[in-house]
Order: structure tokens, then sequence, then C-alpha cells
């Protein structure tokens, strides 16, 4: 099974700050609008426990198993003894799947945060004004300039531990001076009852986008002597291979052919989101066209489109590349080396991305490289450092042309 890291948010501030009320919140309206939200809770007093004396599971960790998992028909819990406290990432690495992770806490996790500022807290009053005086000054966001922290200031700790950092991306805040900081730094600021307009932010930048996975097969490859969406590998279809590998991403699944009739097999896949079978708009070859019925075809707003040859193409690749769309507002987010774009392993914005291939197409090109050739798009370059980063492994984008490049690739890799 491929697990896909969840997108996460951190919301921060300090004790009395009203996290907890605002993550509630914040859960309830995320969940209305349909995302799956994980959360988790940094409890900073020690020790807790979920379990009590009496239980069949309490009896099993006192009689000392160091792991216990309660688990019925709806509903599961795992209580493991730990011999150290677990950093948040390596907890995030637990929860894949979700749409969004709302984290109550961890500060210094690294995780993009939204710093919470309630003028009924005299510790948020504190750090408000020191915000507001750090901005006015010019100091960059997260600098080590709090004077305060170092003598008998009422609220030492907070402003020595707790302030903004450069993590934080909003703030929420019912402060004038927090408000005005935040203007200064140039990041949002929202009410404290504003839970709408915070939730449209999140959807916007940190909420898995909903994308449409497109694998180009095309049809009968000449130099392969067959088509590569029926070829075998490890025994089977190549097809079934990048269907199973992309449907845990996917929120449809689309593949572009012009041999439907010969691919009822596909039935067989392990997918639980829809497949659709799609033939070519244009009745000519060449890789723009392709690009062109894969944007006409989805139905969600990001569209990641892979060939059919990658055998490696990686999951966790597409989500990266889905998140830096989010966040960076491109229309185009393909990785590149030192031959150029890969194409066929990157993510387009539906919409604008349609306009350019079809402006394109007109000129009379065919080439999928002709889409970046639009000034009007904004591409963001994915480097090689970016994609391992993603993909540590690497190979997502080795392709065959042929049955002997096929082979090798199957004999080298085929116990990944």
């Amino acid at each position: 099974m491929i697990f896909v890291p969840s997108p996460a948010i951190s919301i921060i501030g300090r004790h009395n700050s009203g996290k907890t009320t605002m993550i509630e919140k914040l859960i309830r309206s995320l969940t209305e609008r349909g995302c799956d939200v994980g959360s988790i809770k940094h409890h900073t007093h020690g020790d807790f426990d979920i379990d009590y004396p009496g239980k069949d599971s309490y009896r099993h960790r006192a009689a000392g198993a160091t792991e216990t998992v309660i688990a019925a028909p709806h509903k599961m819990a795992r209580v493991k003894s730990l011999s150290h406290e677990l950093e948040c990432d390596e907890i995030l690495r637990t929860m894949p799947g979700h749409d969004i992770v709302v984290v109550e806490g961890y500060r210094k996790s690294g995780l993009p945060s939204i710093e919470l500022m309630r003028y009924a807290n005299e510790a948020d009053r504190a750090v408000a004004a020191a915000f507001a005086e750090a901005a006015k000054s010019g100091r960059s966001l997260g600098e080590d300039f709090i004077q305060e922290s170092r003598g008998e200031h009422a609220h030492a700790k907070d402003l020595a531990e707790k302030m903004p950092t450069s993590d934080t991306v909003a703030v929420i805040t019912d402060i004038p001076e927090a408000v005005e900081a935040a203007r200064i730094y140039g990041i949002p600021a929202f009410g404290i009852e504003d839970i709408a307009g915070i939730t449209d932010y999140l959807e916007r930048h940190f909420v898995r986008p909903r994308v449409s996975v497109v694998i180009q097969a095309g049809g009968e490859s000449r130099r392969m002597g067959m088509s590569k969406a029926r070829v075998l590998f490890d025994g089977r279809p190549l097809i079934l291979r990048m269907i199973e590998r992309l449907a845990p991403i996917a929120d449809e699944l689309i593949i572009t052919t012009n041999e439907a009739d010969k691919l009822g097999f596909i039935s067989e896949a392990d997918a639980d989101c829809p497949i659709r079978l799609v033939a070519d708009v244009y009745d000519v070859r060449g890789a723009l066209p392709g690009l062109y019925t894969a944007f006409q075809a989805a139905s969600n707003p990001y569209v990641a489109i892979v060939a059919c040859d990658m055998v490696f193409a990686s999951p966790t690749l597409v989500v990266a590349e889905a998140l830096e769309m989010a966040k960076t507002e491109a229309d185009v987010v393909v990785p590149v080396n030192k031959h150029g774009f890969e194409p066929f392993h990157a993510m387009y914005r539906k919409e604008s991305c349609t306009h350019a291939a079809k402006l394109a197409l007109d000129a009379g090109s065919s080439r999928a490289q002709s889409i970046f050739d639009d000034p009007d798009l904004k591409v963001c370059e994915f480097s090689q450092a970016r994609v391992l980063e993603a993909e540590p492994r690497g190979g997502c984008f080795i392709n065959a042309n042929t049955p002997d490049e096929l082979q090798r690739i199957q004999d080298a890799y085929l116990g990944e």
C-alpha cells in the first residue's frame, strides 16, 4: 500500500488563548465542507492516559504490554509506551491520507503556523505589543529581538519563547496592534469569529487540493511493438500497475486512450476512485493534443498528468506538486532537471492550461513543451532537490520505449 503524507497546519498561542475552542470550530467547518480532517494535540503536562483501571486494555498494559490496540467496528485506539517524546513530523508520518491535519501546539515543529492572540488574555496583549513594535522597527519575523524577556517582565517566558516566528503564515486576533503588525509583515489577519474566512484560507493554501490524475496511455507504440498500456510488467498489464500506484491520491482517475475496447481488464485494478477512459479530442499524433484532451476531460481544478510508461511514477511527488501549486498559486508545477522540463509528471491548473494548450495547438504546435512558452502562464519549476525531498528513492521519471528498455527496468527495479 502507498501511504501519502497529510498536509498539516499548526494553531499556536499562549495558555488560555483559546486554541482548543478555535480548533474545534475549524475542524467542524472543514468537515462540513467535505474535508477529511485529522488532529494532533500537544500535551505538555507530563503523562496522560485514555485508559482506566478495570478496563481490559488497561489490564493488558498493567501486565506489561508496551503497546495495546483497542479496536471496535467503527473506532480504534492505540496506546503505546515511549522511550522518548516523538517529534511532530514523526507523528504525522503515522497519519497519512487526510486532506489536512490540524495540530494544536508544537510551535517548534517547523510546520506552517497560525498565531492566535485574544485581547482578553493578558499574555496575548503583551506579545501583540512586542509583535507590533518589531514590525514597526523593521525587524524580521521571528528574529530574537525581545529585550523585555531578559529582565523581570511579567510575561518574559511568553515574550522569549512564544512569539510569532518565520513559520507564522497568518494571525487570528481581536487585538488591533497584532492586526497592524500582520499587515506590515504581509501575512493575513483574521477576526476571532471569522471561522468561514479562516476555513477559506486553509482550503486555498493548505488543504490537499482536489486532483484529477490523468494517465496518458495513447494507443499503439511503434517502438514497443504494442500498446504500452497492455505491455506486461511483472506479469500484469503496465496500466494496472500505474492505476494502483496513482489511485490513492486521485479524486478521479482518467486514462486517455484510443483503444478503450481493449482495456476492459482495468476493472481488475485495485482503485477506490472513479476511473474514466477518454479518447483523444484531436485525431492527430503528438504530446500537446494529449495534454489538451486531459485538461478537457478533468473534473477538478488541478490536473496531474503522468505518462503510462513511467513505471515508478510517484504519488507523493504528485501530492507535493499539488501543495506547491496551492502555495504559489502557479498555473503549472513542473519538475526540471539538466534535460529541461518533465511535462509528463507535472501538475497543471485546468482552466489556464486548457487555454494555453488551445492557443499552442491553433498555432500549429504539437509539442508538450510549447505550453511553457505562454507568457501568461505562471510556471513554478520544481527542482531536483525538491523532487528527491518528495520521492527520496528517485527514479520517478524513468520510462520505457522498447521491450528491451522495459525488461532492463524490470530486472533492475522489481525489488523496489
